[in-house]
């Protein structure tokens, strides 16, 4: 099968090329997938596209002219999906529903732990040649307590890990997950849980009803100082409500993987160009904020299982006409 792989990189086509070779003819497009660039899919049977790939009804309606008959997520998430116009419009949507949820819960563990232990500023000072201490305290993690946001493979990882720092893990779930209560995490509502945490993590899918999950409203249920990290969609923390919550005092650290604009900004080299976006810019200026590019992601063992789950689901689609992990 013909297979158009956009927004690529180079780590995109040693990835998929090793899963997929020599079964399917892989069309690398350095382009994000959007209503002006869906053209390119001209005669391909499948679509391969990242987590800010435009997937909207503009989007597929040009692909299914061009006759693509599946797109395939190399991501969990699918909210970018118009998945209703897909369905009207008999276009197959997978995704890789698992990859590597260590690789993710390490790099929210190692934001928890850079930020409260000041490594990204004392890393900046030492290279300067300052070695003073001041304005590098920090905490110990032990006897903490930390609120997960979302029980799935991601979170419950990141609970077994917090776990074994000795931390109390209160969690937050529509459904309990015997993995979490069966390693003593206790399950409790979330006004609850933000209330009682020294750290919230967030691990929840994008949903209308986790859009802005963290506003103005609940950070002030939380306790004060409190740290939140976020490796699962930007949109679910209201940036602006969150920039206040710095300024005022309320937030006492922030670690983000992931932002609510970050179409356009992430997976780009923009160091020679000048940030138009004010918040974005305005969450660069504090020293208790730490930032990556959404690379939770980026391990050997993830990309690995990302590019062989990805081509099953086109294996299965070409065999059967259905992915192995149907979105719908």
């Amino acid at each position: 099968m013909d297979i158009a792989v956009f927004s690529t990189k180079t780590y995109d086509r040693r990835f998929l090329s090793a899963a997929g070779a020599p079964r399917h003819a892989l069309h690398y497009i350095e382009a994000g997938l959007a209503p002006d660039t869906a053209v390119l899919a001209r005669g391909a049977g499948a679509v391969c596209a990242f987590v800010n790939d435009r997937v909207d009804r503009a989007v597929l309606d040009e692909l299914k002219t061009q006759g693509v008959g599946l797109v395939a997520l190399r991501a969990a998430g699918y909210n970018n999906v118009d998945l209703a116009a897909a369905r009207q419009l008999g276009i197959a949507v997978a995704s890789v529903p698992a990859y590597s949820p260590e690789a993710v819960a390490e790099h929210a563990v190692a934001l928890i732990l850079s930020l409260d232990r000041n490594i990204h500023r004392a890393y900046a000072r030492v290279r300067e040649g300052n070695f003073a201490l001041e304005g590098l305290l920090g905490f110990n993690l032990h006897g903490r307590t930390v609120g997960v946001v979302g029980t799935g493979r991601i979170g419950t990882s990141v609970a077994r890990i917090l776990s074994g720092f000795g931390c109390k893990v209160l969690a937050y779930d529509v459904l309990a997950n015997p993995a979490c209560t069966g390693i003593g995490v206790e399950y409790v509502p979330l006004a609850r849980l933000l209330a009682t945490s020294d750290i919230v993590t967030l691990h929840c899918p994008l949903t209308p009803q986790t859009r802005h999950l963290i506003d103005a409203a609940a950070i002030t249920g939380m306790k004060r100082g409190v740290m939140i990290i976020n490796t699962s969609r930007g949109a679910i923390v209201d940036t602006r409500a969150v920039v206040d919550g710095i300024k005022s005092g309320a937030i006492g650290h922030l670690g983000l993987d992931v932002y609510e604009e970050e179409s356009g900004l992430f997976f780009d080299d923009k160091s020679d160009e000048v940030l138009h976006d004010d918040v974005f810019a305005r969450l660069l200026t504090f020293p208790n904020v730490l930032v990556t590019g959404h690379q939770g992601f980026f391990t050997e063992e993830a990309l690995t299982a990302i590019a062989e789950t990805t081509i099953a689901n086109i294996d299965a689609f070409e065999r059967t006409g259905k992915p192995l992990h149907a979105v719908q």
